[in-house]
């Protein structure tokens, strides 16, 4: 019965003329914030099934399902947050899981960061050129079809996955490890830098390589580049073909994205190094070019990568302070980070300068910016600070630590950052489902509430008086 039922539901759709690949391209744009929602469920759920069996641990006895569905979401969401050492309590079917997860996990978010960036295109000013870089013969987009825009997102990640590993490659192998260890770390390292995770194959992850250049600097890099955006990215490989005016042929959103974050990885460079160049549990015992490296690579990590080579519980609170400013702003739109998005950063802090120069419109790069993209700016950050703000009310409710270290590790799990000041294995099972909560609400809820709301643009016909309140 349900083999004729399900037949005559594929000879409906031939009938219609709709194909299986339309009606899933069909979906994505007309319900892309359940069609992220839901996604990013389902695998969560799965990779937690398949981090439970006794073979996933080192041990043998098999993972709890609170250590398994923290860990699965870690992964997926490409977050690096750990309640268990990676290296230590996982074998190696459990990191190869895990590693599978982030691969999936940074490709999903890319995809449907990216699908939504185009149903909402006309609201928030991502154009249909920007992830549309090259058109067909026919006029229609390469990337209009949900299988033409994975196959070319795989395409790029994995090329630049690839890249960074053959370049760890030589080092490691430099290093003393056997082809085979040398070979995994690299990739690893490689999917797990593209992808923003901060997940690292064993227990003592980046720390003993602090000083070393080769190893530390491809690794930066990759999160820099991961957490641009595939439109970024898109953009820029589709400008070089204009030769020396490259520049011209940019977007805004690229121009805005690359901007920004280029400012605030110099402002947390010098403020970051500032801070703990003189604290002996991080940088004040190291001489002073590994000092510039570990403050330039603390900088970097902010922007969702989660990696450390120096004790971020060891950092001064005020270290902390800037790097929860830095965690919540998070990376570029429809990229692998997380945060509220360098964009949102531009918009808002562009319309205070607009404000103050008492200028009607919000100008930069020779285009104005619509005012409807400020009130997206402004619901996005609204809505991520009060996740912040539930979560850390949560927190501090059922555990015993501090509002600094909390607040920390929830603006951490939120923007799917990973940098943490090591309480989170302590915390109980209640505050790991929190963060569980806030890892999935972090990936998919701001970029899910901003497709919503942009395309829940409703046209009045009668419109009230004017009225203005006293505002400051």
């Amino acid at each position: 019965m349900r083999r004729r039922r399900n037949r005559s539901v594929a000879t409906r759709w031939r009938n219609r003329g709709v194909t299986l690949r339309e009606w899933v391209d069909r979906t994505a744009r007309e319900y892309p914030a359940r069609l992220a929602m839901t996604v990013f469920g389902a695998v969560i759920t799965i990779f937690t099934l398949l981090l439970l069996p006794p073979w996933a641990t080192a041990s043998g006895t098999g993972a709890r399902f609170v250590d398994a569905l923290f860990t699965a979401t870690s992964a997926v969401c490409i977050t690096g947050l750990v309640v268990v050492d990676t290296g230590l309590y996982w074998s190696e079917y459990g990191r190869a899981v895990i590693l599978v997860g982030i691969k999936v996990g940074g490709l999903g978010v890319m995809t449907i960061a990216s699908l939504l960036g185009m149903a909402v295109s006309r609201r928030i000013g991502l154009t249909q050129k920007l992830l549309t870089a090259s058109e067909t013969k026919t006029g229609t987009s390469r990337l209009g079809q949900v299988g033409d825009l994975i196959r070319i997102i795989i395409l790029v990640s994995t090329s630049i996955e690839i890249a960074i590993a053959t370049v760890l490659l030589p080092r490691f192998l430099a290093l003393g490890e056997s082809i085979g260890s040398a070979v995994w770390h690299a990739v690893f390292y490689g999917v797990s830098a593209f992808n923003n995770a901060g997940f690292v194959p064993t227990p003592e992850g980046l720390v003993p390589y602090a000083a070393d250049w080769m190893v530390v600097v491809p690794i930066m890099l990759g999160v820099f580049i991961g957490a641009l955006g595939f439109p970024v990215m898109l953009n820029l490989l589709h400008s070089r073909r204009y030769g020396q005016q490259w520049i011209r042929h940019l977007s805004l959103h690229t121009k805005l994205t690359v901007t920004t974050s280029v400012a605030l990885f110099v402002a947390g460079f010098v403020v970051i190094g500032a801070m703990e160049w003189a604290n002996p549990r991080t940088l004040g015992e190291q001489d002073v070019p590994t000092k510039v490296l570990s403050a330039a690579f603390a900088a970097v990590m902010p922007r969702s990568g989660g990696f450390n080579t120096v004790d971020t519980g060891a950092m001064n609170p005020e270290t902390w302070l800037v790097t929860d400013a830095l965690m919540f702003v998070g990376g570029g739109s429809a990229s692998t980070a997380g945060g509220i998005k360098v964009t949102t950063l531009a918009v808002m802090l562009l319309a205070i300068l607009a404000e103050a120069r008492g200028d009607r419109d919000i100008d930069v790069f020779g285009r104005r910016i619509p005012r409807d993209t400020l009130r997206l700016s402004i619901a996005v950050v609204f809505i991520g600070a009060t996740m912040v703000l539930a979560s850390c009310i949560a927190l501090l409710r059922i555990t015993d630590f501090s509002l600094s270290e909390i607040l920390f590790e929830v603006i951490s799990a939120f923007a799917t950052v990973g940098l943490s000041t090591g309480i989170t294995g302590d915390l109980p099972d209640a505050g790991k489902y929190v963060l569980c909560a806030l890892m999935y609400l972090g990936r998919v809820g701001t970029i899910s509430v901003l497709g919503a709301i942009a395309l829940r643009d409703r046209r009045r016909v009668v419109r009230f008086p004017e009225e203005r309140p006293v505002i400051g």
